[in-house]
C-alpha cells in the first residue's frame, strides 16, 4: 500500500540542522553553513509554537512575527513530541538513531510503556544507553550550556538528551533568555540552548485559542524583545520550537474501552493520543492494521511499522530501535485524540492543546534569526 502523506514545503529545515548550523556558525570559516559567522550563538526553543499559530496571533506576538518572513519556518521530526524532538534538535539525528520514538515507548520483550519525559527513573530506564546517540553538545568543539528550570537539573530526560552541557537555570521566561544572551556574550564560541515550556503547558490545559495561551505568547513575545536587545551585535540567535499544537474538543475524544473491538490483539498502547503505537500480541499484527484501517482512516493516517520505516517517518531506523515502533500506528489528521479509557490515570483526556501527528499545525514551526543570524 503507498501511504498518501503530507507534502512539506520545500524550504524547510529541518529541526535536525539547527544545533549543526550553530556549531557551524562560531566554528568555521564565515561563508561555510547557512548561517553567517557570528563569535558565539544562543537557540531559544519555546515549546509548542506553531507556525501557523503564531501567524494567526501576530498581533499578540508583534516583535516575533515583525522578525519572521515567510520562508523562516523549520520542520519538526515524527512523532511531533517533545521527548523526540528536542533529542532529535540536540543530537542532529531522528529517532530511528536516537531511539526516542515518542512520548511513551513500549520497552522491548516488556509490557511497560516507559515515559520518555518523567518516566526514566521509574520505569528503570538508563539514560546513557536508551538514547543511544552521541549529543551535539558531547561533540561541540566550543562550550555548551542549557538555560532552563531548575526542576529539570538531572533528570532522566535531561541526562539522556542533553549530555555535555553546563545546566544553568533561572525561574521565568524573561530571566532566563536574559541569561542565555549574558552567557552568549561574556562565553566566545559558546553555543547556548534556552528552554521555554510555558506555552506548551498552557496549551495543554487551555487550549490555544484560550485568552491564557494568548497572554503567555504576549509574554513571551516581550521576553524575546528584551533578549534581542540584549544580544551583542556579533552574537547570532535562532527561535524556534520543537511542535505545534491543535485543539481537540471534548466530542473529537475517542475512547477506547474495554470490549473495543479495535483493541483485540493489542499487547501494549504507547504514544500518545494523536500518535498511537499499538504494539500487536504475535499473530495478531496484520488482522490489527486491518481492524484500524477499516474503522479510522477517514481520520488517522493508519500504518504498519514497516510502511512508517519505510517512507522515512523515523528516518534511518536501527534494528535496536525498530521493536520499540508500535506493530500499528495511527497519527490523527483530523480533530480527534485517541485514549485507552481502561487505564485508571484519566488524566491526560483533560488536555485541549495536543500534538504528535503530520498535520502541518503540528510539525511546522517558525525559525526566526535574531543578532548576527539577521544578517541574509
Amino acid at each position: 500500500m503507498t501511504l498518501m502523506l503530507p507534502a512539506e514545503p520545500g524550504h524547510a529545515r529541518s529541526l535536525t540542522a539547527l544545533l549543526p548550523g550553530l556549531r557551524d556558525a562560531v566554528t568555521r570559516p564565515a561563508g561555510h553553513g547557512w548561517l553567517p559567522a557570528a563569535r558565539s550563538a544562543v537557540i531559544v526553543l519555546v515549546d509548542g509554537l506553531g507556525k501557523a499559530t503564531l501567524s494567526s496571533r501576530a498581533g499578540h506576538a508583534r516583535f516575533l512575527t515583525s522578525a519572521m518572513s515567510s520562508k523562516d519556518v523549520a520542520r519538526s521530526v515524527f512523532p511531533t513530541t517533545t521527548a523526540t524532538a528536542l533529542t532529535s534538535l540536540m543530537t542532529g539525528v531522528d529517532a530511528g538513531a536516537h531511539g526516542i520514538v515518542g512520548y511513551r515507548v513500549r520497552v522491548p520483550g516488556t509490557p511497560h510503556a516507559a515515559n520518555q519525559l518523567s518516566g526514566w527513573e521509574r520505569d528503570g530506564l538508563d539514560p546513557e544507553s536508551w538514547q543511544r546517540a552521541r549529543t551535539l553538545f558531547e561533540d561541540a568543539d566550543a562550550s555548551a550550556f542549557i538555560v532552563s528550570r531548575e526542576e529539570y537539573r538531572g533528570s532522566g530526560f535531561t541526562r539522556a538528551s542533553f549530555r555535555g552541557a553546563t545546566f544553568l537555570s533561572a525561574a521565568d521566561v524573561a530571566e532566563r533568555l536574559l541569561l542565555a544572551a549574558d552567557t552568549a556574550a561574556r562565553h566566545d564560541g559558546a553555543i547556548v540552548y534556552a528552554y521555554a515550556p510555558e506555552l506548551d503547558v498552557l496549551g495543554h490545559r487551555h487550549g490555544i485559542e484560550s485568552g491564557e495561551w494568548t497572554d503567555g505568547l504576549e509574554t513571551v513575545d516581550a521576553a524575546v524583545r528584551a533578549f534581542a536587545a540584549a544580544l551583542p551585535e556579533d552574537v547570532g540567535a535562532l527561535v524556534t520550537a520543537d511542535h505545534g499544537m491543535i485543539d481537540v474538543p471534548r466530542r473529537g475524544h475517542v475512547l477506547l474501552e474495554q470490549g473495543n473491538p479495535l483493541l483485540d490483539g493489542v499487547e501494549v498502547v504507547a504514544g500518545e493520543p494523536r500518535m498511537l503505537h499499538l504494539h500487536a500480541h504475535p499473530g495478531d499484527a496484520d488482522r490489527l492494521l486491518s481492524a484500524w484501517r477499516t474503522a479510522e482512516s477517514a481520520r488517522a493516517w493508519v500504518m504498519s511499522r514497516s510502511e512508517a520505516i519505510d517512507a522515512g517517518l523515523f528516518g534511518d531506523v536501527t534494528p535496536d530501535v525498530a521493536p520499540r515502533i508500535g506493530d500499528v500506528l495511527v497519527a490523527a489528521r483530523a480533530r480527534v485524540a485517541y485514549y485507552d479509557d481502561r487505564t485508571r490515570d484519566k488524566a491526560g483526556q483533560s488536555m485541549v492543546g495536543q500534538h504528535g501527528s503530520l498535520t502541518s499545525d503540528e510539525r511546522l514551526v517558525p525559525l526566526i534569526r535574531l543578532g548576527a543570524f539577521s544578517r541574509r
